[in-house]
């Protein structure tokens, strides 16, 4: 393959007729279209990675009796949401939409998330709790709205998030007990 080709073949790429959601510009209506579905699943990816930094921060400054555990578990949790936010960004991908191209505007793409403002091991544990428990009803929403669009392999992936948020919440709340 010659230069001219992979010229040619970057140009027919660019000119593509992929989409990008602008957050700035996105009016959200609950009505269920494919734009609005997609906007939602910006949103949502957005919030894994913050549920990933968020996990990958306790993880890294958590001192508590049962460390250990508590560590291995964050751990396999951000891995988790690096996963379900790699897939779902795969599945805006597939529809020939784009993300935010940076981490400003990724994190962006949602701005109600509760952070963590302490190193004390229960109430950093307890908010990020919380923020699972808020992300599984967010997964459902978008489900619910990719039902509406008919879009099965989103509706399969949203569930699979749901899942792994509400497991993990409730192991977190068994062990704050």
């Amino acid at each position: 393959m010659t230069s001219s080709n992979l010229d040619q073949i970057f140009q027919t790429a660019a000119s593509a007729p992929t989409e990008e959601v602008i957050t700035e510009e996105v009016v959200i209506v609950k009505e269920a279209n494919v734009e609005n579905l997609i906007f939602k699943m910006v949103e949502l990816a957005s919030y894994l990675y913050h549920l990933n930094i968020q996990a990958h921060l306790i993880h890294l400054n958590l001192e508590a009796p049962n460390f250990l555990e508590l560590h291995k578990f964050l751990k396999k949790q951000y891995v988790q949401h690096t996963a379900d936010f790699d897939e779902l960004s795969e599945l805006v991908r597939s529809m020939d939409f784009l993300l935010p191209m940076c981490q400003k505007g990724l994190l962006g793409a949602y701005k109600g998330f509760k952070t963590t403002k302490t190193y004390d091991a229960v109430a950093s544990l307890t908010l990020y709790t919380k923020n699972l428990e808020a992300g599984g009803m967010m997964t459902k929403d978008v489900y619910d709205m990719a039902k509406e669009v008919g879009a099965p392999d989103i509706e399969n992936k949203l569930a699979e998030i749901c899942g792994n948020m509400f497991k993990s919440a409730w192991k977190l709340k068994s062990s704050l007990r």
